[in-house]
């Protein structure tokens, strides 16, 4: 991707005053009960990764041959000595401790065993466990899953007439894991918050996996000589989504939850972006028609040309002021007759991922991106020099409009850019190879939405990357 400039506060992204927030607060909630909601929650990624250093410790560490404390010192692992540090306040420390018992004869075996025991394929087996399922916080007589506090966080700012719908993708392998769940938490819930969820899953479709090939750029095919296809990444998913219908999306990632004392702040920040998306859907609908109706006036699509610049960030060719009038009616059209997605953006505090930028596309149209740090060429000083000058990253925190002014719900497939595919370097049976994975699902399979970005809180943020996470004041209840 061509970056042209990072998207700052008053270059792309909007930060609103507090009257402002509070406004759209009362206009999301004096339309909540008419629209219909839905949060759309990507939960297919399993924790293996999370655990990435438990697996590691488990391989490397010999309690019987080495002690503890010297094995820290000597291979430097801070985290491991994190997680051994702040094991008591892990929420999953209550139920290890008491299968492991207290047999241990030293401090490394102790730690050892406890963690083994977590991710033993013949234990607890967090490591194929969904990270949506384990244990993330710890409540009075019971510890909740990123599952479960999404089911709260609905009924916060997703859910009207006492409803909420929910919809998770997940992978087959965790279908009836993810059934369960439900069935343990969902009474509990719904009596203590007044709700009634409806939940329902996908699974991302087989057709959207992607052919891989080896080093050489040649097809890699598996031990009995078939193509190898693997899973195309989160980009797949739009195929998911388009299958959703609802006035209003929220999407959010699984493991981006904190404890119930920031659930306030979390719901106003959502009732902020969304209360946005309405007002500027109202005027997108009402400007969709003037050009549908006929006979638009002058005054009308210079009026319609400035609310898409100033307000949907579409930017337009010199020659546009060369063309007919009929035909800058089709080019207003064509940039209203698109969904619409506000991204809330946290400031910059050097997670990795994407981030807001102006991109300009190979016709030089100039438009707003979420670009990762993948699609951009660091071997140009330039781009290098706009992302490191950027000043926001990107939470996935999005609330989507996919319906058009007459109330017909939008062919998502038609606004992906299929030139926005990664190439990632994975392996298979111990060989090296290169996977096509599609355009990311906030990346370029969203590459021709019209795209708002608006700064949100940090507090708003809590992804859980590795099992350290955890210990973060957003995950702790105390």
């Amino acid at each position: 991707m061509k970056l042209r400039s990072a998207a700052i506060v008053g270059e792309g992204i909007l930060k609103f005053s507090s009257e402002e927030e509070k406004s759209l607060i009362i206009k999301f909630e004096g339309h909540r009960q008419s629209k219909s909601l839905l949060k759309f929650v990507p939960a297919s990624g399993a924790a293996s990764r999370m655990f990435k250093a438990l697996f590691n410790f488990l391989d490397k560490y010999e309690p019987s041959q080495e002690d503890l404390d010297k094995y820290l010192n000597r291979t430097g692992d801070s985290e491991m000595q994190k997680f051994s540090e702040g094991l008591e306040d892990f929420t999953f420390y209550e139920l290890v401790k008491n299968r492991v018992g207290n047999l241990a004869s030293s401090k490394g075996e102790e730690l050892y065993r406890f963690v083994n025991e977590m991710m033993s394929e013949d234990e607890l087996n967090y490591g194929f466990y969904p990270k949506g399922l384990l244990p993330f916080h710890k409540y009075e007589g019971h510890a909740a899953t990123p599952f479960e506090e999404h089911l709260k966080e609905s009924v916060a700012y997703a859910s009207a007439n006492g409803s909420a719908r929910l919809h998770f993708t997940i992978s087959e392998q965790h279908d009836e894991m993810f059934s369960k769940e439900y069935e343990s938490c969902n009474a509990r819930i719904a009596n203590s918050w007044d709700t009634t969820f409806k939940v329902d899953y996908s699974n991302q479709k087989p057709a959207t996996d992607t052919i891989a090939v080896d080093l050489h750029n040649s097809p890699f095919r598996n031990d009995d000589g078939s193509l190898l296809f693997r899973p195309g990444g989160h980009g797949a998913l739009i195929e998911n989504l388009n299958d959703q219908d609802a006035d209003l999306i929220f999407i959010k990632n699984i493991d981006n939850v904190a404890v119930d004392k920031y659930l306030d702040d979390i719901a106003e920040s959502k009732k902020i972006l969304a209360g946005y998306l309405i007002k500027v859907q109202e005027k997108a609908f009402t400007y969709a028609k003037v050009l549908e109706d006929g006979n638009p006036s002058g005054e009308d699509l210079v009026e319609i040309m400035e609310f898409l610049e100033k307000e949907l960030n579409a930017h337009f060719l010199d020659s546009y002021s060369g063309f007919s009038i009929s035909e800058q009616i089709l080019i207003l059209q064509d940039k209203l007759s698109r969904p619409i997605r506000v991204c809330g953006m946290v400031k910059n505090e050097g997670e990795p991922g994407g981030g807001p930028f102006w991109i300009i596309d190979a016709k030089e149209h100039i438009s707003l991106q979420i670009i990762e740090s993948a699609q951009i060429d660091m071997s140009d000083s330039r781009q290098v020099n706009i992302l490191q000058n950027s000043t926001h990253f990107n939470p996935v925190d999005l609330v989507c409009g996919v319906r058009n002014y007459k109330g017909e719900k939008y062919n998502l497939l038609n606004f992906v850019d299929p030139k926005q595919g990664f190439i990632a370097q994975k392996t298979k049976d111990g060989k090296e190879l290169k996977a096509l994975e599609l355009p990311g699902l906030w990346n370029g399979a969203m590459a021709f939405w019209n795209t708002i970005f608006v700064e949100v809180p940090l507090i708003t943020f809590n992804p859980v990357k590795t099992a350290n996470d955890l210990l973060k004041p957003a995950h702790q209840g105390k």
